[in-house]
């Protein structure tokens, strides 16, 4: 069993949780619709959920790619949607400064996986005395997330998740092999799936990423399967006019039924595991 997070008002780990928003933060419209119809799904399932957006995606194939609004403006939004909605509410973090900023706003910072061996960032994260999600880096094998565990635990925090989003599998390739979930909760912390972006083809787009939003479903399955304790999906109402990541974000509609079918696997395999 793994230990408890408190994420904000939540508390994750010893049962089934959800972690889902747009990719980045496009309008408070957008969110607040987003968070709107997740948060009365997750409450009709009976399970925590926390809203993710990003006020700024610094990891752009392009230069020219939308980003979001930045951290003021970004920050405000997040607020708005937890005040509104009563859900606690993560978003990634790129700078030390950044983690120190957003961690008086958020319940939880997130490490992008590009950024998951970056020693100041990470123990800037910890400082926060927020959770912290680590995602775990494309060009990293599972055992290695010891160290970003280590570097945040060394700041007295232990409040830590850790999010498997797939590994680099030749050019504009990620594979997740389902090893890496067992394999990670050995480390005694609740371990997510990402689906969205385990779905995603980087760079495969020419000026942005592509992304085959068919798999989402099956890997979200097949990782609760092998023993992940929660998901993360990226989601919109509209994937297919989205700013950013479009072509691996979940359409909102269907986020119900793949939500309610990967509950009924974790309840068969939570307590055999």
């Amino acid at each position: 069993m793994p230990r408890i997070v408190d994420v904000g008002s939540c508390k994750v780990g010893d049962s089934f949780f959800v972690i889902a928003g747009p990719c980045v933060i496009e309008s408070a419209e957008l969110c607040h619709a987003v968070a709107e119809r997740l948060v009365a799904v997750t409450k009709a399932m009976d399970v925590p959920y926390v809203f993710k957006s990003s006020y700024d995606k610094a990891n752009r194939t392009s230069g020219a790619s939308f980003r979001g609004p930045g951290l003021k403006e970004g920050l405000e939004i997040l607020r708005s949607v937890r005040e509104k909605y009563g859900c606690p509410v993560l978003t990634d973090v790129h700078t030390p400064a950044e983690a120190e900023q957003a961690g008086e706003s958020v319940d939880a910072v997130q490490i992008p996986a590009f950024l998951s061996r970056q020693t100041d960032l990470l123990l800037a994260a910890g400082r926060t005395g927020r959770a912290v999600n680590v995602k775990k880096g494309q060009f990293l094998a599972p055992w290695d997330v010891r160290g970003a565990i280590d570097k945040i635990k060394s700041t007295d925090n232990d409040q830590i998740l850790i999010t498997e989003r797939g590994t680099s599998f030749g050019y504009n390739n990620l594979v997740v092999d389902m090893r890496s979930v067992p394999a990670m909760k050995r480390f005694g912390y609740p371990v997510v799936i990402d689906g969205s972006h385990s779905a995603q083809l980087p760079g495969a787009g020419g000026s942005a990423s592509g992304g085959d939003r068919g798999m989402i479903a099956p890997l979200v399955r097949a990782a609760v399967a092998a023993g992940c304790d929660g998901v993360f999906l990226e989601v919109h109402t509209a994937p297919e006019k989205a700013l950013c990541d479009g072509p691996n974000m979940l359409v909102l509609d269907e986020a119900e039924e793949l939500l309610r079918t990967t509950l009924s696997i974790h309840e068969v395999v939570h307590d055999r595991i």
